[in-house]
């Protein structure tokens, strides 16, 4: 391909990734490299259907006085994610708020946000958040459109699998496996216009191509999978200066113990590892190997400081596939929770590279049609 169709590609190619990012992103409710706010509390910074590069916590590092953050709220807006600024930090989480906001989200019933309800933190060069116009707006409208096929495509085969965030998944996984092995199979330089022989002449095509976006898709959707299965779990814990059968609600200095049932749901079997997330929290085991279908219980320990309140409690749980010794996987997960992740990913798309080039060979393929008349 010449230098301008590489150019060309790769702004296609781009676009196809933050678009599925966003739309992915809204449908998980956990930002995937790009965001975007739907009010207007983040003005002058930010307006309404603006979006900004949301850098997952915890590559982000320490969170500072000044940054933006994407949090779980409690109580602000009925729940859920928000995008405001922290404006300073006590010893029970931070204080954030809107800037065009006159009081602190903790001026009202929200309470002081901790590390673990943090799910990325927006990119600033300079202190200024890195903005792009109207990305909300045009996610809003690509979602609401892929809505309304999923919704077609329910009716049209009479399943509701083709609905919510698992129909999502299966539809974006479908047009992305149709876009590689088309582009891979199909490059045409011609578009309409005369150009020079290439290698790919037609009915010509290298099965390498084939084999490499099949790896390619394949250590994607791995990836994606293993971070849909990694989550954050809250506890809203209660420091009372009373009993209580709620094991939520604990006296103040004591500790209360729950069991959280972890499953492997899926087909292949997984590592998994926990960490506290907050301060008064503690979990065990830290990791363990699930089997396909297996059940095992961990132990959160809930630990109730002096002072009677409500203190939300998280842990965090990363799963990884079990295709690597656990050792290497434990070591991974030291050096940072998503380096398993990447790493997996990549062995597992590696090695589906490796056998099926080794089945396929490295020969182009040639096709003809015949048109003798004949039945053969």
């Amino acid at each position: 391909m010449s230098l301008r169709a590489y150019a060309t590609r790769g702004v296609e190619l781009l676009l196809v990734v933050v678009l599925v990012a966003l739309i992915a992103g809204a449908a998980l409710g956990q930002p995937i490299l790009l965001s975007f706010v739907e009010t207007g509390s983040m003005e002058p910074t930010m307006e309404p259907g603006d979006g900004f590069v949301a850098i997952p916590s915890p590559v982000a590092g320490d969170i500072e006085e000044g940054d933006v953050v994407v949090f779980e709220a409690q109580n602000l807006n009925g729940g859920g994610l928000t995008t405001h600024r922290v404006v300073g930090e006590t010893e029970a989480g931070y204080i954030t708020r809107g800037d065009a906001n006159p009081f602190t989200d903790q001026d009202g019933q929200e309470p002081p946000v901790t590390d673990g309800q943090i799910v990325a933190v927006a990119l600033q060069v300079n202190g200024e958040v890195v903005v792009i116009p109207e990305l909300g707006t045009v996610a809003q409208t690509m979602r609401g459109a892929i809505e309304g096929v999923q919704f077609r495509l329910a009716q049209l085969f009479g399943t509701r699998a083709f609905l919510g965030t698992q129909g999502l998944a299966l539809l974006l996984s479908g047009i992305g496996l149709a876009v590689l092995v088309f582009g891979f199979l199909f490059d045409d330089e011609r578009r309409g216009r005369v150009v020079e022989r290439s290698r790919n002449r037609e009915g010509v095509y290298n099965p390498r191509r084939l084999v490499l976006a099949m790896a390619v898709f394949l250590a994607l959707v791995s990836g994606g999978t293993m971070v849909a299965m990694s989550d954050t779990q809250e506890y809203g814990m209660v420091s009372a200066s009373f009993d209580s059968e709620n094991p939520t609600t604990v006296p103040t200095g004591e500790e209360s113990n729950l069991t959280y049932p972890a499953l492997n749901g899926g087909q292949l079997p997984v590592y998994a590892f926990y960490s506290p997330a907050s301060s008064n929290v503690d979990v065990e085991p830290r990791s363990m190997r699930m089997d396909r279908g297996e059940q095992r219980n961990v132990t959160v320990t809930l630990q109730a400081p002096p002072e009677t309140g409500y203190y939300p409690q998280y842990v965090t749980e990363h799963r990884y596939f079990a295709v690597l010794p656990y050792g290497l996987v434990a070591w991974l997960y030291g050096v940072h929770p998503w380096l398993p992740t990447v790493v997996t990913s990549a062995v597992m798309g590696g090695a589906f590279l490796a056998v099926g080039l080794l089945v396929v060979g490295t020969s182009p393929i040639r096709t003809r049609e015949r048109s003798r008349g004949s039945w053969l």
